[in-house]
């Protein structure tokens, strides 16, 4: 484990025994991964809520239900922090207090933060949880840096939600790669009128679990507790 030029930020090298194993899943696994924040979250069971970047109000309020649900039953929330729903998950988690922190994949290297509207978000990430990304400090974002940085929240997570999602989207490529890693995918359905609902009903066309609360994603991981909502 070496540390970077700024403090804050360490990386390390594939061949590291603090490596996480699940990346090596992958065809293509990072050689290098930087990190800040909390280094123990980084093999911790994690659970990736997607979703949208321009998303409803029911799919934010489905986001921030979905985060705090499964972070009381004890799995970090891992997302891109992206607008929309990637940022209403990591928030609504850091929302239930020290003790829930999250996990966020980032298109760029660690000194920067896109967009630049959530730098307040990532510091709070990098306090109570743990910011990652395969790109060196210095690297601002491209847009091939986004679908790159899907594989490493796909391989991360035991499992992916997508919340909201169109017929051309990001989140379908975290969730194809999941399916493709033998991660379970599930995604909340919605109004067949909503151009945001179109992206979730094909991926349950496909095989992906509908799901219409938190606790049906823990039924199907076979964790689910009698008591996960006590005191929600």
């Amino acid at each position: 484990m070496h540390q970077a030029n700024n403090p804050q930020i360490i990386s390390i090298e594939r061949n590291s025994p603090r490596y996480p194993v699940r990346l090596l899943d992958l065809s293509d696994p990072p050689d290098t991964l930087y990190l800040s924040g909390e280094v123990f979250c980084l093999n911790a069971p994690m659970i990736a809520i997607v979703g949208s970047r321009k998303p409803t109000a029911q799919g934010i309020k489905n986001a921030i239900d979905f985060s705090q649900a499964l972070s009381k039953a004890g799995f970090l929330v891992i997302s891109g922090m992206a607008r929309g729903i990637d940022g209403a998950a990591h928030s609504a988690a850091l929302g239930l207090g020290m003790g829930h922190p999250t996990v966020a994949v980032c298109g760029t290297g660690l000194d920067s933060v896109y967009p630049p509207e959530h730098h307040t978000l990532a510091k709070s990430i990098r306090r109570q949880g743990l910011l990652i990304s395969e790109l060196a400090p210095g690297i601002g974002p491209k847009p091939y840096h986004f679908p790159r940085r899907n594989r490493i929240i796909a391989a991360l997570s035991l499992g992916v939600v997508v919340v909201e999602a169109a017929e051309r989207s990001g989140s379908l490529i975290t969730a194809r790669l999941a399916c493709e890693l033998g991660r379970e995918v599930f995604a909340i359905p919605g109004s067949i009128h909503s151009p945001l609902s179109r992206g979730c009903h094909q991926l349950i066309q496909q095989g992906a679990k509908l799901v219409q609360n938190p606790e049906d994603v823990l039924v199907d991981l076979q964790i689910y507790s009698k008591n996960l909502f006590k005191n929600a």
